[in-house]
């Protein structure tokens, strides 16, 4: 098997709030609307998050985005309005989290 790019994909119970939470989340649009539903935010060439209209999941989704520095995102998090947690500080990898409006759990990680 040779895997050229993943994408996590988040559902969703409305795609345009999801959208500008997002938005806000990454700095900028979405990079793509594929089909009906479905909006990708590409992250280099390797990556990328899909948030997928389909209520009935919604919420049950976790995304973990690795940063080099933990401290930054979180005072960004706070100024976006997004309501970060305090920073976790543990032995291996620091965290910090948050839920979209769906409450999926998104955790930003860095490792110590």
């Amino acid at each position: 098997m040779s895997i050229e790019k993943i994408y996590a994909q988040l559902a969703c119970s409305d795609l345009e709030r999801s959208i500008n939470w997002f938005e806000c989340l990454f700095g900028r649009p979405p990079d793509a609307r594929p089909m009906s539903g479905l909006a990708e935010w590409h992250h280099g060439n390797t990556a990328g998050l899909q948030v997928f209209e389909n209520p009935q999941a919604a919420g049950s989704g976790t995304l973990t985005l690795i940063v080099d520095n933990l401290g930054n995102e979180h005072a960004r998090l706070a100024d976006m309005g997004l309501k970060p947690s305090d920073l976790e500080l543990a032995d291996s990898t620091n965290l910090v989290r948050l839920r979209d409006p769906d409450k999926n759990l998104i955790v930003f990680a860095q490792p110590g």
